[in-house]
């Protein structure tokens, strides 16, 4: 019989929290320092690591994943350390995915090649736009010129390169979107995450908007037309959505976050890091200290974990259909089941009806129409 834990996936994310600068639309947990002490938080993390590999022993890695903040602003031997001690503890196998975020304009030709002799086989590179007068209103300190250089550099130097756009943004028409998207879908790329502009509180976007200053954003209907023409633009070029916001061809999946989206196991590490692990059949959600001072010192005196507490099987269930609900392979019913959810039947016929959902014995998938308004097809059906 298959281990569903093992299906589910493992992996380990390592957040490192520092960049060149904050952009006004991100809410991640980022920070600019003038100086950081790279031996210090290698020791850290990989205290860390050891640490969480006392309650791992024995499980398979499927993907390491370095987020940010702005992770190329990292040494390579950095990195290279960092991985040395995962493989020293679990092991890297040539099937585990590695995967480094990058900003254009922090990395170059002797970075990536660095990155690569450390381990690293996939990037994936925060692009945002492909037109400077955007890129500036974004907040990005790289040029079109510079992303579309680095994107070379990684090309050559990687098999595996995905960027991110951003679309819906400020004074940007669905004939705008449509050019950049063509464009971006014309450099041979296997994978794209394409998000549409979220305006987070807490962010200079959030601040802005709230004081009624950030003009130009598109009407909801003009981002919806934005997102179905997305949908329908990536399909066309062979690299149609798996999940929400990623799309990719066939076998090109980001590994890691298929862990996320199918309930799996990962270890969250560094400064605001949530994790996910499973231990003797109980389901615990870990998160870290914010600030990365505090992280810092808190891995040092023993764990950088602030918190673990155990996830019911309501909220277990509750996660896994946000998150499943997202992926073009939808709902597995019957892990749904040993999470006490059942489809609520006259929901779902209304859904199916509408075209919003199909259903079988097996599994639950939103349809492409139903993509468009996933919000409330989840909420219709958390709340039966």
């Amino acid at each position: 019989m298959s281990d569903p834990l093992t299906e589910r996936g493992f992996g380990i994310y390592l957040h490192w929290p520092f960049c060149a600068s904050l952009c006004p639309y991100c809410d991640f947990n980022s920070y600019v320092a003038k100086t950081v002490d790279y031996a210090r938080w290698e020791q850290a993390i990989k205290a860390e690591l050891k640490r969480h590999h006392a309650e791992t022993r024995g499980r398979s890695l499927d993907s390491i994943f370095f987020g940010g903040g702005t992770p190329s602003l990292m040494p390579p031997s950095l990195v290279n350390g960092i991985l040395g001690c995962i493989d020293d503890l679990w092991g890297i196998s040539p099937d585990t995915e590695v995967t480094l975020e990058a900003n254009p304009g922090s990395v170059d030709a002797d970075n990536f090649a660095g990155f690569r002799s450390a381990g690293v086989g996939r990037i994936s590179m925060g692009v945002q736009a492909l037109n400077d007068p955007d890129l500036a209103k974004l907040g990005r300190l790289h040029s079109t010129s510079e992303a579309l250089a680095a994107l070379d550099i990684a090309t050559a130097t990687f098999d595996r390169v995905s960027i991110d756009l951003i679309y819906a943004r400020q004074d940007q028409s669905l004939a705008d979107w449509e050019a950049e998207l063509r464009s971006a879908l014309g450099y041979g790329l296997r994978h794209l995450s394409l998000y549409q502009l979220t305006i987070e509180p807490g962010t200079a976007f959030g601040d802005r908007f709230a004081r009624g200053s950030l003009t130009g954003l598109p009407s909801e209907d003009t981002a919806a037309d934005m997102f179905l023409l997305t949908q329908a633009l990536c399909e066309e070029a062979g690299l149609p959505a798996y999940e929400v916001s990623n799309h990719a061809e066939s076998g090109q999946e980001s590994r890691h976050n298929l862990i996320y989206w199918k309930q799996g196991d990962w270890l969250g590490i560094g400064p605001g890091a949530h994790g996910r692990l499973t231990l003797d059949g109980r389901r615990y959600a870990t998160d870290t200290h914010r600030a990365p001072g505090a992280w810092l010192k808190a891995a040092e005196d023993g764990s950088g974990e602030k918190e673990r507490h155990e996830i019911d099987t309501g909220d277990r269930a509750d996660e896994a259909l946000i998150m499943g609900l997202r992926t073009r392979d939808g709902l597995d019913l019957a892990m749904m089941e040993t999470l006490g959810w059942f489809p609520p039947n006259d929901v779902v016929a209304d859904l199916c009806d509408l075209g919003m959902i199909e259903a079988s014995n097996s599994r639950l998938r939103v349809t492409k129409s139903g993509r468009a308004v996933l919000n409330p097809i989840i909420a219709k059906l958390a709340g039966a």
